[in-house]
């Protein structure tokens, strides 16, 4: 017990080192886009240190390499989850929901399926707040929610529809008593997103930095709370190729604290955070 004691301390002080976080952030840049700047280094610190401690390594160096080694594809799944997951909520930003709802959904065209892509979905929270609204506006009419991200993690979890129950107070009473099931015995404490809504959202991993896949073309895409992770070429890229999958007069979706100011000509501003596609 001591010396597993030792052994535990011994790793605690583990320090992320200045050249070590270069390799990481270079890193996470090629591969999904993602600028980190210095004040970032404690999250990678926290976020790896679990995967030290489950490979018994005694540096971040070991670590990195490790995840680019010719077996080291899995763990550097492993690592991109964890460096890129974000915090998401149900019905985030009101006012899109608002927006959707009055200015969408009520002047849809008849008889062809409304489609909403939900790039960088996370956890799931943003594409079934999508679901919700979608089933209870437009009933039997066609509709159809695609919902990406590049963590398989988080896609799994979404794929469940679980989460804490402490998430309810984020979901409209209505739609909790329509879409949501309390869990009880060994699930108490959580709520579950019923199966038929389930169904209806379809999840798929892709990275926002590659091509996008043969989807077909949206009426609606939300990128929201992702740009700000970007630098510029980036953010003008990502934009870019997600706009070819937007009809005419389709709507885009930012977030609050993000502009394509200077990103993309091809939009008008509608309201803050809203465009629509020229």
């Amino acid at each position: 017990m001591i010396a597993e004691a030792i052994h535990k301390t011994n790793f605690d002080a583990v320090v992320l080192k200045d050249k070590e976080f270069a390799l990481f952030r270079d890193l996470i840049y090629r591969i999904a886009g993602i600028s980190m700047s210095p004040a970032k280094k404690p999250l990678v610190t926290s976020r790896l240190a679990k995967r030290l401690r489950h490979h018994d390594l005694n540096s971040y160096g070991e670590y990195f390499q490790m995840i680019t080694s010719v077996n080291g594809e899995k763990e550097l799944q492993v690592a991109v989850d964890l460096l890129t997951t974000n915090e998401t909520h149900f019905f985030r930003e009101p006012k899109h929901f608002d927006f959707l709802g009055k200015r969408v959904l009520s002047t849809r065209r008849p008889g062809k399926p409304l489609r909403i892509w939900s790039a960088a979905c996370s956890s799931g929270e943003e594409p079934y707040s999508i679901a919700m609204q979608l089933d209870e506006a437009l009933g039997n009419a066609p509709w159809e929610v695609v919902a990406s991200d590049l963590s398989t993690r988080v896609l799994e979890k979404a794929r469940t529809g679980l989460y804490s129950m402490e998430r309810m107070m984020e979901i409209p009473p209505r739609y909790l008593s329509t879409y949501c099931l309390k869990g009880v015995g060994s699930q108490e404490g959580t709520l579950l997103i019923n199966r038929r809504l389930r169904d209806k959202v379809r999840f798929m991993q892709h990275n926002l930095t590659e091509a996008p896949p043969k989807l077909g073309e949206f009426d609606v895409i939300f990128l929201r709370n992702v740009m700000i992770y970007f630098d510029q070429d980036t953010k003008r890229q990502v934009v870019s190729r997600l706009l070819s999958l937007l009809r005419p007069d389709g709507y885009f979706f930012i977030g609050h604290s993000e502009t394509l100011n200077g990103v993309n000509d091809d939009v008008s501003l509608v309201q803050p955070a809203v465009y629509r596609k020229l």
